[in-house]
């Protein structure tokens, strides 16, 4: 029982930072009608801002750098990429594959075969709850993800920004003749997904994790299926999906020695099994809206 819990915390934890990055996906996409492929080196680059500046500017101001640098990046894409580009969404989309590249290549030749430390408070300590155990960093991340999202989710609905969001996502047109800037609207769903994910990076790389390397953006990935499964045009969907997949990598690999006969390396694998089951029954995923053609 205790190794169970101790799962489903960290589950928990890990589920929450993937809705972080998950929320960058749906946002990007309810603003340009555009899935961004190249959010996993937009981490990578937020992490690696972080790790390099933290000795400098300490944890806070290596973070904050990392979190503007990130966000102006994703600026800079979208001004040069959507805003400048006539073409249709699919081959931006295409296009964002190419600038994922890009980055990466450039960001793990900077890093080589280095692992950086990105300097946060909690090291490796660990809090003893009974008999359970749990590193700091797993409580951290609950903590600031369900900050984030909440203050995110509130600003969505309250604030002038968030409701020019959703009235571009419900009807771009309309909303451009109500005077809407849809420019103005793309870019800063841009730099808000950048910003989250930079934010997500000081967990993925943060202990129990040696620390940031080159293949940190590969875990970004694990929050694609997140966003997909829960609807990649819904906030609630990216917030159920990313606990969603990160319970279902937690528990599959606690248990992974007696999972055996699937195989080893199932943990890799089980977040697409979820989604590729869930799309099966629920094309649109869980709180995906549902396209209506008239027939």
């Amino acid at each position: 029982m205790t190794r169970l819990l101790e799962l489903l915390i960290n589950g928990l934890s890990l589920g929450a930072v993937y809705a972080l990055i998950a929320l960058g996906f749906v946002v990007i996409f309810k603003a340009t009608e555009v899935v961004n492929f190249a959010h996993a080196s937009l981490l990578l680059l937020g992490g690696y801002v972080t790790a390099t500046l933290h000795d400098d500017l300490g944890f806070v101001g290596g973070l904050a750098a990392g979190i503007v640098v990130a966000a102006a990046v994703g600026a800079l894409v979208e001004f040069v990429l959507l805003r400048r580009a006539k073409a249709r969404r699919d081959v931006i989309a295409i296009a964002t594959i190419g600038i994922d590249i890009v980055l990466t290549a450039e960001l793990s030749r900077r890093l080589g075969t280095s692992v950086l430390a990105l300097g946060d408070p909690w090291g490796d300590k660990v809090v003893h709850l009974g008999g359970i155990t749990i590193a700091q960093t797993r409580i951290a991340a609950l903590i600031v993800a369900a900050v984030l999202i909440a203050a995110f989710l509130t600003a969505f609905k309250y604030t002038p920004w968030g409701i020019s969001m959703r009235a571009v996502a419900e009807d771009s047109e309309t909303a451009a003749l109500m005077g809407i800037r849809l420019g103005r609207i793309s870019m800063s769903a841009w730099c808000v997904a950048g910003a989250l994910a930079a934010v997500a990076a000081v967990f993925i790389a943060a202990f129990p994790t040696p620390g940031l390397d080159r293949t940190t953006s590969l875990v970004a990935l694990k929050a694609f299926p997140a966003a997909i499964l829960g609807g990649l045009d819904s906030m609630t969907g990216a917030l159920v999906g990313g606990l969603l997949i990160g319970l279902t990598e937690s528990l599959v690999g606690g248990y992974q020695n007696d999972l055996t006969f699937l195989g080893r390396g199932l943990t890799d694998v089980a977040p697409y099994a979820v989604m590729i089951v869930i799309l099966l029954v629920r094309p649109s995923g869980l709180f995906g809206t549902r396209e209506v053609s008239r027939v």
